[in-house]
């Protein structure tokens, strides 16, 4: 199945995801840590790819207005690399690696998906 852009209907709010990771270990944003998000739908596609910020947040939505589906996506997060860098021990192998979150949304509304995320265990919700 092919997913093509929505036309917005007058007045109909646009929806967008945002995400942002929060370091449980040390208390602090997840700065440069590999995102990507995917839309499920049979298949997997790449919708987007990034890098936390400062902030542990992205410059931009993830998705938004047009390009926003309802339907299923997953979210990547490379949190095993980034505690490596932070010196943390993490086990041999690392505990976690890539931590990916199923979730599904409708079109029309704001999503923000965060991580918490400490070497050894993470969590997440919708916030606003």
């Amino acid at each position: 199945m092919t997913v093509l852009p929505r036309s917005a209907q007058a007045g109909e709010p646009m929806g967008r995801l945002t995400t942002h990771i929060l370091d449980t270990a040390q208390g602090c944003p997840a700065a440069n840590v590999g995102i990507r998000l995917f839309f499920v739908d049979g298949e997997r596609r790449l919708v987007t790819s990034t890098t936390s910020n400062a902030d542990g947040r992205t410059d931009r939505p993830l998705v938004e207005g047009d390009a926003m589906h309802g339907g299923c996506y997953e979210l990547e997060f490379d949190i095993g690399p980034y505690f490596a860098a932070q010196g943390m021990k993490t086990g041999d192998p690392a505990f976690l690696d890539t931590v990916v979150l199923r979730f599904s949304v409708s079109a029309s509304e704001h999503y923000h998906v965060p991580l918490l995320a400490s070497p050894w265990s993470y969590s997440t919700y919708r916030g606003s």
